[in-house]
This record gives structure tokens, sequence and C-alpha cells, in this order.
């Protein structure tokens, strides 16, 4: 009985053998009609004529493997019995407990069973029959794919990852997977993908109808105005002149009103109540996120005859909340579409969902070498209310407001209030807290925008466009007030925009367009309905306020500065910024330690220039971090090199500086390091070391063009030279520790005796520490020795790096702390002696050496009476970066980079004849000891 019910409702007349009339309605299911190989369950009639047949089993029967004998009856039919047929048999078939029903269209190329949610109405088998009969083989979406025309390798308008995107898509989709996902950095352009997309399967794979599935309104708005701006590839009209878009705004929908729409835009909660045909809709769900609006328990479907199971072909999920794949879920699969996501920041859920099928890649890392994201730095804030929280005292009269109405009453308290970090905001609203913050932004900026405007006070003369998440609305009302008086700012210029915005009579579209577009507005504080997809190109500076647990919604939050913009679009909102090369993370709630990174900046290695970053690589550094820095630099100077440069650095480089770029970065991908090292090995699970090996040759390749071309650095230090400022980060870490952060020196102090124990703990185990505990000087050292202690401290549970000790040293006592800012392996020398005492001052290991070799230099030419030439002096300062980076050196040394550039082990024995080998034995012992 439950499959005659699901029949009828799906606009079947049920009918038995005996009293069978097929011409009484244009769909009729008859059954147990005689066959060639017995009665069939049910007979499906079409205009007349027999098109498929259903093979009923009872409830709880598995339906895979049943197919065969429903294609029994299908080869079956009676000579007598009008049907329609391909290759000889009726071409749909259906099995069906009545709980679960699986098809299959005999008019797709390659014929398979898939689950549906109940039957297709007779007016979809017509179609497909007519569009058989009209078309031939290529009636159905399935068999329409392989009409789609070969993309051209450098399609028009479409970025390569865009194109490739496609390209594997539509692949997938000819091999009938069924779900498909594609992983595309923030701001990589998926939406303009899925446009491309959804204009090729209507134009050439006659797909009748597409929806594609957003979050929250504000994005459906903005996707609805992406696909009226998108100019198709073969006519150049746009797409909105060929097909009919439609935003979902209401909870009434018709099949029969919709035949000339192509694509719908929806979020999953409208699209649910317009399966319910639920009148009593509430609007102003659909500005909130599915996650928000969602259901402690999964939500159930009910078939609704208006909007039946092929009334999509296919879905396009964008960026939407893990929840959808969960409690959502069944709206998902009620329709027997492909579905397709679209994320920057896929999780565990979304990848069960999408079966495993990633059909592509592409991180941020990639993105920014192929100038399709800007790379970003990170400045953290600390204030001791943020990470302690704080107390209000007994018999202190305060306020108290009330949470709906904001009303404000004076109360004493008649005991301690205590309140943790997690209550700020909350529980208890410190405003000098905000304050704090906020006046530390303020005075923080013209550091990180040290290339901007300033007045006459020293402050930034144009405020970068920034963005501020707060906790909920009332904390933004109260971060928009202490803005507006911190920055001196008036309505405009710092604005709240949040779901509530509209209470106030503004629109939230309205304000987010001025904010986009318009010089006035400065500084936004939304809670999250900026959080994802939503594109404000010149954003420069995110700044969290509030915590938050989830990896992917961090992602997405932190997405919200990566994208690029035009130079001149972005001078006419930020009239003093030349380029948008980068933006700025500011963390003042610690979101960034929370393990929340799925990316991370390329930029590791802040406070090291540019041209000793170069060097490192010159003398054969594979360091990740300064290689990764290294393409961090190089794409912010490919944002912004002239046509005349970039064409100077490839006759030097012999390689354009985009190609340069992505092999870098491509070799830094752990992904491709482990491919590469399977290959090699032969193996599916390489050794941690044998990938390890892989990545070093994989990096020494890519930065071949760097290391072994002496001119090119020097043509890139210029170049980049004639374009930026270096930032100054010294000062601004110092007035945030110092005057925000009371126990930041308690935490240092702890820290540094924990490494002081680590020391006295390890120091018959690992051999640096045996050296330098047992001899100050540490003669006899080598590089080996160096990172096998940086390795030993980089594990649990401490997982410290010289960059996180020098620091607590500097946030301990900075009169005592000196050196270039840059951190390398070998300062682990300096900060072992000075732990165990042996030295007052913390000096930076490259400094000391540079100390060293300039008093040795002098007591050559001085003492001794030994001159150099100016082409030795040189070389000398080459073997002496070499001890600053690797402890020694020796004659083999000289056969490699920097030195082969420069004549290599030949050029040295001409220039120190039969001195170079007691002179390197010299230079070891006075410059490392």
């Amino acid at each position: 009985m439950e499959i005659d019910e699901q029949l009828a409702a799906c606009g079947w007349v049920v009918q038995d053998y005996k009293h069978a009339a097929v011409a009484t309605a244009q769909g009729v299911a008859v059954r147990e009609v005689p066959t060639g190989a017995g009665p069939a369950d049910y007979v499906l009639f079409v205009d007349r004529q027999a098109v498929g047949v259903i093979e009923a089993k009872k409830a709880g029967s598995t339906l895979t493997g049943v197919e065969p004998q429903t294609r029994k009856y299908q080869v079956s039919s009676p000579d007598w019995l009008p049907a329609f047929e391909v290759d000889g048999a009726l071409p749909f078939g259906y099995e069906s407990t009545g709980a679960e029903t699986r098809f299959t269209c005999g008019l797709d190329p390659v014929p398979a069973s898939r689950r549906v949610f109940t039957f297709h109405r007779p007016e979809a088998l017509a179609h497909w029959v007519d569009e058989h009969v009209r078309l031939g083989d290529y009636s159905t979406l399935r068999a329409g794919l392989p009409l789609l025309p070969e993309l051209e390798p450098e399609a028009p308008g479409l970025w390569p990852a865009q194109a490739e995107a496609i390209r594997n898509l539509e692949e997938s989709l000819r091999e009938n997977r069924p779900r498909a996902l594609i992983q595309m950095a923030t701001g990589a352009g998926k939406t303009f993908t899925a446009a491309n997309v959804c204009y090729r399967l209507v134009r050439h794979a006659g797909a009748r109808r597409i929806l594609f599935l957003v979050d929250r309104a504000n994005l459906g708005r903005q996707a609805v105005r992406e696909f009226e701006d998108f100019t198709v590839p073969d006519d150049r009209r746009k797409f909105t002149e060929l097909y009919n878009v439609r935003r979902l705004a209401t909870s009434r929908l018709d099949i029969a009103d919709e035949t000339a729409t192509k694509v719908h835009v929806s979020t999953i909660q409208r699209l649910y109540s317009i399966l319910r045909g639920d009148d009593d809709y509430d609007e102003s769900l659909d500005e909130q996120t599915g996650f928000e609006t969602a259901p402690d328990q999964p939500v159930e479907v009910s078939y609704n005859p208006k909007v039946p199971i092929e009334f999509y072909d296919l879905i396009i999920i964008d960026e939407c909340h893990r929840s959808i794949y969960g409690v959502w879920r069944q709206v998902l699969e009620y329709f027997d579409a492909f579905l397709v996501g679209l994320t920057a920041t896929p999780g565990i859920q979304t990848f069960a969902f999408f079966d495993q099928n990633m059909v592509m890649e592409y991180g941020h890392e990639q993105a920014v070498a192929d100038r399709v994201n800007v790379d970003f730095d990170v400045f953290r804030i600390r204030t001791e209310l943020t990470e302690s929280g704080g107390t209000v005292p007994a018999d202190f009269v305060t306020e108290f407001r009330d949470r709906e109405t904001r009303r404000l009453r004076l109360e004493k308290v008649d005991e301690d209030i205590d309140y943790n970090a997690a209550e700020l905001d909350r529980k208890v609203v410190a405003l000098d807290q905000i304050r704090t913050v906020v006046r530390t932004l303020r005075e923080s900026l013209p550091a990180i925008f040290d290339d901007r405007e300033r007045r006459d006070d020293g402050l930034l003369k144009h405020i970068p466009k920034t963005l501020i998440f707060a906790k909920d609305d009332s904390h933004a009302d109260d971060i928009v007030q202490v803005v507006r008086q911190e920055f001196g700012l008036s309505n405009e210029g710092a604005v709240k925009i949040t779901y509530k915005s509209g209470d106030s009579g503004n629109k939230p579209e309205d304000l987010l367009q001025s904010f986009r577009t318009n010089y006035p507005t400065r500084i936004a504080v939304t809670v999250d309905m900026i959080a994802t997809g939503t594109d404000v190109k010149p954003i420069e500076c995110v700044v969290f306020m509030r915590m938050v647990r989830s990896r992917n919604f961090f992602e997405q939050m932190k997405g919200r500065g990566v994208r690029v913009i035009d130079n001149n679009d972005l001078r006419a909102v930020t009239p003093d910024a030349k380029v948008k090369d980068r933006f700025v993370i500011v963390d003042a709630v610690g979101v960034t330690d929370a393990g929340l990174h799925d990316t991370v900046p390329l930029e590791r290695k802040k406070g090291v220039s540019f041209d000793r970053l170069l060097n490192q690589i010159g003398v054969g550094s594979t360091d990740e971090s300064v290689v990764s820095s290294v393409a961090s630099r190089l794409a912010r100077l490919n944002r912004r090199i002239t046509a005349e440069d970039r064409a100077a650095v490839e006759k030097v480089a012999g390689i354009g500086l985009d190609d340069l770029v992505r092999q870098i970065t491509d070799a830094l991908d752990p992904d491709r390091q482990h491919t590469e090292a399977v290959a090699e090995t032969g193996t599916d699970d390489p050794t941690p070391e044998q990938v390890k090996a892989t990545a070093e040759r994989l990096i020494t390749e890519a930065v071949q063009p760097i290391a072994g071309n002496a001119q090119l650095r020097e043509k890139l230090i210029d170049i980049r030279r004639s374009y930026e400022q270096v930032m100054d980060t010294a000062s601004k870490d110092k007035v945030i520790s110092g005057e925000y952060s009371k126990d930041a020196a308690d935490r240092a102090r702890a820290q540094t005796e924990s490494f002081r124990q680590f020391i006295e703990d390890h120091k018959d185990e690992i051999t640096a520490l045996q050296v330098l505990y047992s001899q100050p000087y540490g003669g006899g050292l080598t590089y080996t020795d160096i990172r096998e202690l940086a390795e030993a401290i980089g594990r649990p549970p401490h997982r410290w790096t010289p960059e996180a000790l020098w620091q607590t040293y500097e946030t301990l006592d900075a009169s005592k702390v000196r050196g270039s800012g840059h951190r390398v392996s070998t300062d682990l020398v300096s900060l072992v002696r000075h732990t165990l005492g042996h030295t007052d001052e913390l000096i930076a290991y490259p400094d000391l050496v540079n100390e060293r070799f300039e008093a040795w230099l002098h007591q050559q030419q001085q003492a001794l009476g030994r001159h150099f030439t100016d082409e030795q002096t040189a070389y000398l300062h080459l073997i002496k970066e070499h001890i600053a980076a690797s402890l020694t050196v020796a004659p083999a040394d000289l056969q490699n980079p920097p030195f082969s550039t420069h004549g290599g082990l030949g050029r040295a024995r001409q220039l120190f004849g039969n001195d170079l080998n007691p002179l390197l034995e010299e230079l070891t012992l006075a410059l490392a000891a």
C-alpha cells in the first residue's frame, strides 16, 4: 500500500490489470501486468504506452542486486503491449520497498541504479521520452554530459584554477559520481566558477534547472548579482539575458510556474519551508545562517507534488555550514540531483557527505602564488582582562544593563563579582578592556601600515578598511561606541553591520555596500553577517574580539581579508594605499593561538631582512620557514612589480616571477611532498624520513634559480627596496607586553626556568648541550648538533622554537637582549649560553659572529699587519655568513652556493693559496667559539 500511496502522491493513477484504463491519465501504474517473464509488479504507462517497471519488495529487503529482476521484466514486454523501448527494453526501472526506492534510467550512457526519495512524476518520464525521440541519445542530463565541449587550456575569463575545477567536476559528472567537492581558497572565485558550470550544463548538456544554495540571504543576493554580471564566453551576453535566475523569497513554489527559470538561489531553511508549504515562515530566518536556524534534531521531509524530486538536475552548495550535511541533510537528498559542494574549509563531515570525492584542491598558499589571494600577517594584542578576567569589588557602585532593552541602572554590589575570560562581554561588560584593545589598535596601525600617510599626531591619516568581529549584537554595540570615541569617527565612519542593524532603520545590505565602496565608512563591526562569502575586497585589517571554536568558521572569517583588488579601486576608498599585497589579522583574544589554522601565513620570518633570507638560500638553506618567507615576499612583490621590472627579473632568472613563486609554493605543499615520496619510494606509506628527504629535494630544486644566481638575488633586493619599506615589529610588541599584560613577565620567567630545567635534564643526552654545558664557548659544535637540539626542544610538550624562547627573554628584560631581530637555528647557541649564565647579554648569534669577525679583521690588519684585497675581503664575508648559519666551514663547503657563484673552491685557493685551509680553521675557531 505504501508504494501505491507514493505513486498517487507523485501524480500516478494506480490500477489493477483487470480494470486497467491507461487512457484515463497521462501517467498510469498498472499492477500485475503479464510479461514474457511473468507478471510485473507494476508497469508504468505514460501517454498510453509502457515506459517502465517497478519491482516491489517487502519492507527491510535490500535493493542493490535486485536490478536484474527488474531488467528481466523490462526486456519481456509482450508484442501486443504498446511500449516505448530503447535497445529492446523499457527505459525506466524502479525497485522499491516503500521505505527505499532505487531508479535506473536506460537513457543514460551507463545505466546505473541510484537511490531516490520517491518516484518521478509522469511528466518527467514523458519529457525524457520526448527528448530521446527528438535528440536521440542525449535526452537526460547524464546523457548530455558527453556533449560538453572541452574547456580550453587557457579559457578566457577564467583563472587557471577555476578552469581546472570546471574540467575536474565535469569529468566527475561524466563518471556518474553523484557527489563532488570543490575546495578552493576563499577569494578564489568559487561563485564565478559555479556560474560557468551552470552555463555550460544548461547550454551544452541540457540541464533543466540548477539550485545554488547559500548560507544566508545576503549571500544569495550577492550570488544573483554575480550571475547578472557574468558574461558568457560564447556570444558575450550576460547570463541573465539568456536565462532566468531567481532568488527564492517566498515559501510557495510550483514547477508549473518555473519552466523558464534555469537557476534558483536559496538558503537551506527557505528550501525546507518550500517543501513544507510553510506560509508562516519567518522571513528574518533567511538573514541568518543554516547553523543558527538549525533545529536540534535532523529535519524530516515529506513529498511535495509541486516541487517533485526531479525539480533540480544539480544542486551547488556554496560554503554552507557543516550542519547542512547533518540536520538539514534530508532536504538535499530529497532531490534526484547531482550534489556539488564549494568550500574553502572542508571538514570531516563535509568530506564524508561528498563520498570523499574532492575533485579540486586549491589552497591559500597556491592562491597567493597565483596572485588570486594576498598573504596575511598576525598582530597579537594581549590584555590582562582579556586573558584572565577580573573582579568587581564589593561595595562598588556599578551599572547593570538589561540584556534585551539595554536599560541601565546603578546598584551597589554586596559581594565581589568575579568573572573569567569566557564570561567577559557576556556576563560582565568591561568597557575599559574594549577601550584598551581599540586604543592599542589605533596606536599600532602606523607601525602595521608603515608606508601610509600620517597626521601631525603620528596616527594614520586614512584608516585602512577594518572589520571587527564581536561576540554578539550587544558586544558589537559597545565596540562601535568605543571605536567612534577612540578613532574620532562619525556615525558613518564606524558602523555595526549585523542582522539586527535593520531594527534601527538601516538596511544591512546598504551598510555593507557603503563599507565596500565608499570612503567615509572605515570600520565595520559585525558578529557573523560578514563572516562567510561576503565580498569586501578593500578590507586590509581583520580584528578578532571574539573567540571562535570552529576551525572552518575561523578560516571563513579570516577569508574576509584575502581578496585581491585592483590598485585604482583600492585607492578610491583608501587614498594612500599603493597596493593590497597582504592583510593583517589583529588577534585580541588568542584565536590564532587556538590551533584553528588550516592556513598559516607564508611569511614565517617577519624580523629577518629580505636580503638575509636570500643569502641563507644562497648558502644552501632549505629550511621551510626561510623558503616560505621568501615565497611570501616574492608573492607580495609580484603584485606590485612593473612590467619593466618583471621583464628584468625574467631575463636574469631565466624564469618568470609568477612561475618562480608557484614552483616554490608547490615544493612546500605537504601533499605534493607526500605524493612525490610515494613515487620515489614505491610504497604507499613512506616514512617521515623519506618524505623529509623528498621535501628537501623538491625545495632545493625549486629555489635553485635563487640559490645559484647571485645576480638574481641582487636584482630582487634592489627592486623590492624600490617598492617597500621594512615593517618595524619590535615597538608594537613591547607596547603590548610592557603596558597591557601584567602577567607576561611571570609566564616568561616560568618558561625560562622550564628551559633551564630542560638543559639540566638532557645535558648528557643531547650533543649540543653536552658541549655547551662543559665548554662555555662551545668549541667543536656542528650544525648537525644544533639541528638535533632544535628538533628536541620542538617536540611535545614544550614545542619551543628559537623565536619563542628569544621573545621570552625580551619580555623578562629587553635591555639585556640585542640583535638584528632575525632568528636562526644557531641562535640556540646564544640561548643556551645565556640560560646557563655564561653571558650577561643575549646576543643574536649571527650578530655575535659579525662582531667577532670585525674584531678579527681589525686584529689581522692592525696588530699583525695582514691586509686583504677587496676580493679577498668579500670572500671572507661569505665565509663569515656561512659560519653564522652553520657554525663551521670546511674546504668542501666552498664548492656550494654562494661560494660556487664566486669561483668556488678553485677561486678561494687562488685568492689565499696555501693559507686557505689554516685560514678556514682559524675563522671557525675565532668566530664560532
